[in-house]
């Protein structure tokens, strides 16, 4: 991992930092936390960590935030897929995430609504939303969703790289030919409360079944167009006619391997059947091999990100595409290789002729107009 390169300085660059210097801008999904978490001094100590410090070896400090116009953050709560104990692991990351609005009262400001986001971007602070990435923290008690909304949780992906005890996987086996009862009790609480529904991560089963019966506007926090790349967490076709109807909004990821066929295939040695690195490997082996027989690793770029950022717009229309990088200290895009590169999104569309109006809906404007629609179903 290394620093962005310095971007583009043309006319389209400036404009999208005039933009971004008026409006929102959200990202859906960054996996800080869990960077904290494993930092091998910090051990999920936010002090000791120091995110007022450049960490030229991942993507995401306040310098970098900052430099890049953020008004809103979607952290995630990220709990492994075979974690024994789930709840306990959620909740040691949300003790994390207000530590650091605690710490760091003057950089964020608690994401509770939309009208936070507002409120950061006329304050100059970052809107912190708390979110938990694996319904499995729930520990199959549907109460536990009420504890989470009241400590400040307003979006939840219903699984991970694992199918859960209701929910099947993007990339696992299914166990529930989509969602099951319980599951579908999961939604309509989620909808009660006000909490938002994200289906990265679900298999296209379960999120047909979670259009049949939510009644809020859900989100693809990460997840890029399966058309463009095959990886099983992007999201096909048949799904994309839907998202329109329901209100909802995709947001494209950041992932080279959800962006780039190319990257996609050459990694494909090295995952299972699902897409996913088998369990108790070394990973970082299983590259070197794959690179010894096969050459570099192919790289994603901000052009392909940006191609399938207007893919999507053409599906569902420019009302339901938003941004989730998916930042987590690991391998980006040229162009996207850290939370300073959002203005360059905004920049690379402004060259391809987007209008202002639905560079406004893409940066925030979308996702603004859900957390109010599921605000308001809660009410």
């Amino acid at each position: 991992m290394a620093l962005a390169k310095p971007p583009v300085q043309d006319n389209a660059y400036v404009a999208a930092l005039a933009l971004l210097d008026r409006v929102p801008l959200i990202d859906g999904h960054n996996d800080l936390p869990y960077v904290i978490r494993k930092h091998a001094t910090a051990k999920g100590d936010v002090e000791t960590y120091d995110l007022t410090t450049v960490h030229a070896e991942v993507d995401t400090d306040i310098p970098r935030m900052q430099a890049g116009k953020l008004a809103g953050q979607f952290f995630a709560a990220y709990v492994p897929p075979n974690e024994p104990k789930p709840a306990g692991f959620a909740l040691a990351q949300i003790a994390l995430m207000r530590d650091m609005l605690r710490r760091h009262d003057d950089v964020f400001r608690p994401g509770l609504s939309a009208d936070d986001v507002e409120a950061a971007k006329a304050e100059g602070r970052i809107a912190l939303f708390m979110t938990i990435e694996n319904g499995s923290a729930i520990d199959n008690q549907l109460d536990a969703l009420d504890a989470y909304y009241d400590l400040g949780v307003r979006l939840m992906t219903l699984c991970h790289n694992g199918t859960t005890d209701w929910c099947d996987s993007a990339t696992d086996a299914p166990k529930h030919d989509g969602l099951s009862s319980f599951g579908m009790r999961v939604i309509r609480r989620m909808n009660r409360l006000g909490i938002v529904v994200d289906l990265a991560h679900v298999a296209p089963k379960a999120m047909h079944d979670v259009l049949d019966v939510t009644r809020a506007p859900v989100v693809w926090s990460h997840s890029n167009a399966f058309s463009l790349c095959d990886h099983p967490r992007n999201v096909p076709d048949d799904v994309l006619e839907r998202v329109a109807g329901n209100g909802g909004v995709v947001m494209a990821t950041f992932v080279p391997d959800f962006i780039s066929q190319a990257s996609r295939d050459w990694h494909r040695p090295a995952r299972d059947q699902f897409g996913k690195a088998p369990e108790g490997v070394d990973y970082a082996k299983l590259e070197a091999e794959i690179q010894a027989k096969a050459g570099p690793r192919p790289k994603a770029t901000l052009a392909q990100y940006c191609d399938h950022v207007e893919y999507l717009a053409k599906a569902v229309g420019h009302d339901h595409v938003g941004i989730g990088s998916d930042f987590f200290g690991w391998i980006n895009p040229e162009g996207l290789e850290d939370t300073t590169t959002f203005p360059s999104v905004i920049a690379e569309l402004i060259r391809r002729g987007w209008s202002e109006d639905n560079l406004i809906k893409l940066a925030g404007g979308n996702t603004l107009r859900v957390l109010r629609a599921v605000e308001q179903e809660a009410d």
